[in-house]
């Protein structure tokens, strides 16, 4: 099998710079870097990575290379993968399989190539991988120690396999570690979104009156830097206590059938199908803007707004206009994938190096205790966690206090 199926070698000069920028952004990585050279804990492992490739990602298949795994990478949505980026890669050497604009039938042969591999630990952002062995290549199945999981909607995926029984080797919810959701989901999908909002619209936050779609983390984020920016809040949920969450955080609430005419822009970030669908569409402002951060195109209803729209047409780079029969023009950004990444660069690097420490330290977990582990969705330990929290801060050269000896006793009595 070839070693990589990427668009241009060529380009891997553009590639080579981009991943240095991010590593040189990147403290925790570069240290687990100069680790894993030293130590080679990974020492012929096989990975097979599905992850966003881009330079951030590119960097963190370096530094577990360094710590002697044998990489196998493809992308985890097809116009997120940056073709300098996968070209770099290829030129140091990993097997890459991605390219960007890949069809739906590319994207599929590109996951399958990447499972050639014959992984033993499995790093998945969304599920693909992992659901694609299960159902197509189970025969591999036997050769893998475990896995990781980036994305709320690919750890929700996961339980609903365990639930089902038929996960067939552990999976770490690295999306559920604090150092992941906390920082990963609320800071740096709430910077990245309105980049990519404001870099492919080029218009104006302030005054806007902004629909954040669900309140879980990531939407927190959204939702935080509109109100920063100036933008009116509304928030729609099914959760009454993110509701009140929201409300209490200074917002809006309503239902979406409510909210739909007066929104000027609309984000989803649920991991739930259709949370916007044609009967919204068409309640909306003539010139609403709509965009996706939820991993998968599927929270906005785009099947259904591409029948009902008479026409549709370029309206800026990246974004989409569909003229709907009441006349009014509905503009969708990134063809209603992932915003922050298929129409810009994805999180910044800093936010990115805790998820991807993360990432790291769980794969090393896994390798060091599946066979003791159940074929269960498991939790970051809290150890991990602590370890990057505490690397974070000496980074930032941040001391904090420690509990003494008698409050640590006071804090385990029952009597005062």
């Amino acid at each position: 099998m070839n070693k990589y199926d990427i668009r241009d070698i060529t380009f891997a000069e553009s590639g080579h710079r981009k991943i240095e920028w991010v590593r040189n952004n990147m403290p925790l990585l570069r240290a687990m870097e100069e680790e894993f050279k030293r130590d080679r804990p990974l020492d012929g492992i096989k990975i097979s990575l599905s992850v966003h490739l881009e330079a951030k990602t590119a960097y963190l298949c370096l530094v577990l290379a360094a710590g002697g795994a044998h990489m196998s990478v493809t992308g985890s949505n097809s116009l997120s993968t940056q073709d300098d980026v996968a070209a770099a890669l290829a030129d140091r050497g990993l097997k890459v399989f991605a390219y960007h604009g890949a069809t739906d039938e590319e994207y599929m042969r590109h996951l399958e190539m990447c499972l050639e591999h014959k992984p033993n630990i499995i790093i998945d952002d969304g599920g693909d991988l992992v659901e694609l062995l299960h159902r197509k290549r189970s025969d591999l199945a036997e050769d893998v120690f475990g896995g990781c999981e980036e994305t709320t909607t690919g750890v929700i995926r996961l339980k609903a396999m365990e639930r089902e029984g038929i996960l067939k080797f552990p999976m770490v919810a690295v999306n559920d570690a604090k150092c992941k959701h906390l920082f990963d989901n609320r800071y740096g999908t709430g910077q990245s979104v309105w980049d990519s909002m404001m870099r492919n619209t080029n218009l104006i936050v302030a005054s806007k009156t902004v629909v954040v779609v669900g309140y879980g983390w990531c939407s927190r984020g959204i939702a935080m830097r509109a109100s920063a920016l100036g933008a009116k809040v509304i928030v729609t949920e099914i959760d009454p206590v993110k509701a009140m969450e929201a409300k209490m955080d200074g917002h809006d609430v309503m239902p979406m059938n409510k909210a739909a005419s007066m929104g000027d822009m609309f984000i989803t970030a649920t991991g739930c199908k259709h949370t916007i669908t044609v009967e919204h569409m068409v309640k909306m402002k003539d010139g609403a803007i709509l965009a996706n951060a939820g991993h998968f195109n599927v929270e906005i209803d785009m099947a259904g707004l591409e029948e009902a729209a008479i026409s549709s047409c370029e309206t800026r780079n990246n974004i989409i206009g569909y003229t709907l029969k009441n006349g009014n023009i509905i503009n969708v950004i990134g063809e209603g994938k992932l915003v922050n990444i298929a129409a810009a660069d994805g999180h910044p690097a800093e936010i990115m190096d805790l998820s991807f420490a993360v990432q790291a330290m769980s794969a090393l977990y896994i390798k060091d205790n599946y066979k003791n582990l159940d074929n269960k969705v498991i939790d970051v330990s809290g150890e991990i966690d602590n370890v990057i929290a505490r690397k974070r801060l000496e980074a930032w050269d941040i001391e904090i206090d420690s509990l003494t000896e008698d409050q640590k006793l006071y804090l385990k009595s029952w009597q005062l």
